[in-house]
Order: structure tokens, then sequence, then C-alpha cells
């Protein structure tokens, strides 16, 4: 199994999308980023950590691949407005990837 971390609006929905996916085996929701250890999300809505909401992703790259969890990635937001998605607005809910996958 590998996982790679994703970040584009409310992680609710980040999450939502890619537990549909065939492959993802469990996803999982929290904070990444920042500078403030063990933020909760009172810490995070104060802008004040720099973390962005983020939904993790396990999955299994012999039935999905890295590039089609980032073909899914770029389907359910739009990066190019900065610091918001839809209605959320705020530095947490920033376009981000974390991936512990060398050479990704």
């Amino acid at each position: 199994m590998e996982k790679a971390t994703f970040g584009g609006g409310c992680f609710w929905g980040v999450e939502a999308a890619f537990r549909k996916v065939k492959g993802v085996v469990s996803t999982s929701v929290g904070y990444m980023g920042g500078h403030f250890p063990n933020p909760c999300y009172l810490d995070v809505l104060s802008r004040i950590t720099g973390h962005a909401e983020v939904a993790q992703v396990e999955y299994d790259p012999e039935k999905v691949s890295y590039e089609q969890l980032l073909d899914v990635f770029w389907s359910i937001h739009d990066p190019t407005t900065l610091n918001r998605q839809g209605p959320d607005r705020g530095e947490q809910y920033r376009s981000v990837i974390f991936s512990t996958i060398k050479n990704k």
C-alpha cells in the first residue's frame, strides 16, 4: 500500500471523492503543512497555524495509479483560486499535495 495526501477545500469533500475510487483502501482527514504542533479545528480556523485541511489516501498501486489519483484531485477542485474552494475561504483551503513516494 502507498499513501498520498491531498488538500483542495474542505477535507470532507476531498475525502468523499477519493472514497469512491476503486483501489483506495482507506482515507482519513486532518491538517498538514503548518508550524503549530497538533492543531485542532479552532487553531486552524484562526489562520495562525499555516495548516491546510487535507485527506490522506491509502491506496493499492496495483489497482489505481498515483497518476489516476491526481486526475481525481484535479477534477474535484479549482487550483487556480488562491486559498479558497467554492464557499470555503482561507489559507486552510488551499490546493496542496503531500506525497511519501519518491520521484512523485
